[in-house]
């Protein structure tokens, strides 16, 4: 009895060990990084700017033609904001 006991514990630690990101989310979400007007818009432009990024990334050698319809459509809603 002793040994699955040992057992038991071994596996449950294994599986929090893996799991620690989730359970840490789940059991201690971060708080709200933005403490100002700007600090929120600063961080919704870099937000953008990143998408923006990897959407120009995607278009590769043939340009535009290398975005799906929504992607397209994306860029162009990002692009005049």
């Amino acid at each position: 009895m002793n040994e699955f006991l040992i057992l038991a514990v071994i596996i449950i630690a294994v599986l929090v060990f893996f799991n620690r990101e989730k359970l840490k989310e789940r059991f201690f979400p971060e708080k709200e990084k933005n403490y100002t007007i700007d600090d929120k818009f600063n961080s919704d432009k870099r937000e953008r700017e990143k998408e923006i990024d990897r959407l120009l990334g995607k278009m590769g050698k043939n340009g535009i033609n290398d975005l799906s319809a929504k992607d397209r459509k994306r860029l162009d809603e990002l692009s005049r904001k």
